[in-house]
This record gives C-alpha cells, sequence and structure tokens, in this order.
C-alpha cells in the first residue's frame, strides 16, 4: 500500500473515531507499528491529527464541540493516572463520593474500588460499569435517564432531580476547561446543568484537570474556580495557572508523570 494511501486512510480512522491507536492501526492496514507510527507523525507534522501516546486523535474543533470519550482517553493517560493516585488519597471508608462523567473521573474510579466501605454516585458510564464489574454494585448509585454525552455521562433533569435529594462528602468532577474568567467549562449545556447539580449535593468539590486544560474554554460555565476546595492537576500546570489558583484561595495538588517518548 502507498504510503499516502495508507495515510489517508489513517487521517479517515482516526476523524471517524475521535482516536485510534498505534495496534489497531497497524491491524486494520496490515502494516507494522513502526509505520504506523511514522505515519502519525507525518500526519501530526501536517497539522492534520495530534500524535499521543499510543496513537492519534482527532483535532478539537470549537468551544460547542467535545471530543468522544475515546478520543479523550488517549490524551494524557499517565497524567490521568496520576492525578487519580493523588486524588484518591481525599477518599475514606465510609464516605458517599460522586464522580463526574469524564476519563479522569473514570481512571479514579479504577482505583475506588479498593477503597472498603463508600458509596459512589456516579452519571458516568464507564465509571458505573467498571465499578459495577471489579467493586461492589450495591455500594453503586448510577444516575440513569437523560441524554448521553460524547464523555459518555448521563446529563437532564431525571440527574438533576435525583441529585436534589443526594447529599455526598466529596464530589470529583472532570471538566473540559478552565481559565480566571470562565471558571470550569464544559462544550455541553445540559452537562452544566448536571454538574451544577452536583456541586449543590456536596460537601467538597475536588476537581480534577491536566494542564491541557487550562486557558481552554467551553461554552458553558459549570463553576468558579473559588468554588473549588482542591484542585488536583500535574506539574506541566504552568506558573501563571498555579498564581491564579491559589490566589483564588484554593488547595492545589500537583501530580509528578513519568516521561514517555511520543
Amino acid at each position: 500500500m502507498l504510503a499516502q494511501i495508507r495515510q489517508a486512510e489513517i487521517l479517515f480512522t482516526v476523524n471517524k473515531q475521535g482516536a485510534a491507536k498505534v495496534r489497531e492501526l497497524a491491524n486494520l492496514l496490515n502494516v507494522s507499528e513502526m509505520t504506523v507510527r511514522r505515519d502519525i507523525e507525518i500526519l501530526a507534522e501536517q497539522g492534520l491529527i495530534d500524535k499521543v501516546h499510543g496513537g492519534a486523535t482527532s483535532l478539537a474543533s470549537s468551544s460547542s464541540t467535545e471530543p468522544t470519550f475515546s478520543s479523550k482517553a488517549l490524551r494524557e493517560s499517565d497524567t490521568k493516572d496520576a492525578i487519580a493516585k493523588r486524588a484518591v488519597q481525599f477518599v475514606e471508608p465510609g464516605m458517599a463520593i460522586a464522580l463526574s462523567g469524564g476519563t479522569t473521573t473514570h481512571a479514579l474510579a479504577r482505583l475506588l474500588v479498593d477503597v472498603p466501605g463508600i458509596t459512589v454516585v456516579t452519571n458516568s458510564i464507564p465509571a458505573a460499569d467498571t465499578l459495577h464489574t471489579f467493586g461492589r454494585d450495591d455500594q453503586t448509585v448510577v444516575l440513569t435517564g437523560g441524554m448521553r454525552t460524547n464523555s459518555d455521562a448521563l446529563v437532564g433533569s431525571v440527574v438533576v432531580n435525583t441529585m436534589s435529594s443526594l447529599h455526598v462528602d466529596l464530589l470529583f468532577m472532570g471538566v473540559y476547561g478552565m481559565n480566571v474568567e470562565a471558571g470550569f467549562t464544559t462544550p455541553n449545556l445540559t452537562e452544566a446543568e448536571t454538574n451544577k447539580a452536583l456541586i449543590r449535593s456536596t460537601r467538597s468539590l475536588v476537581v480534577l484537570a491536566d494542564h491541557t486544560k487550562w486557558n481552554t474554554t467551553g461554552l458553558s460555565t459549570i463553576a468558579s474556580l473559588s468554588q473549588a476546595s482542591v484542585i488536583v492537576s500535574d506539574t506541566k500546570l504552568p506558573n501563571e495557572a498555579c498564581e491564579a489558583i491559589r490566589e483564588k484561595n484554593v488547595e492545589l495538588i500537583l501530580a509528578e508523570t513519568k516521561s514517555f517518548e511520543k
């Protein structure tokens, strides 16, 4: 297969799915993984896709468009795991906690299966599936009904109404973006209203956001920076962001991540 045809097929697959892994593309094209990596490198240099650890993702388009869950799962995956490891330290046996949708909160869900005696409320389909498969399903409250977002979260009036009667100790919330002016944002208006309901139900808000979320702005504001009790990010977060967050009297925790050659 000619390189141009192969690269066109990679571009089509990545844009169609939102993301693709090197192994998946190699099997699809019947070529070596090294060949696929070279093709991804060329496409990324042309500004057609984003190269990430283990694969490629489509380019983000606008403040009203959210990438798919699978697309976001490939971005900064090691960083998200590091953030989740720091965040789980806030969870104690006997707590009732909530998880919003998102790939970083899903990384946290994988760690929560080892924490005994907790109740988890979530509108995240992947998080609920992880807790049901590996944890205790009698301690997971899944907020069903409503619309399903690109981030595989259930949002809408059913979830909002359910949360009005629930009270949790901690809410771990993933976000599309954050900055000083707009606060925490999402491209989805209904998801913003759902997350606001989650915030109203909790005693403490812990936001999980890697450094790429800084100065990224979605269409709708969920909350101001100062509404968070804690923000867990990573050591690549710019100094200006660290200063701005601490000026809001918000605790900032920066997770250390390993460096990988991509």
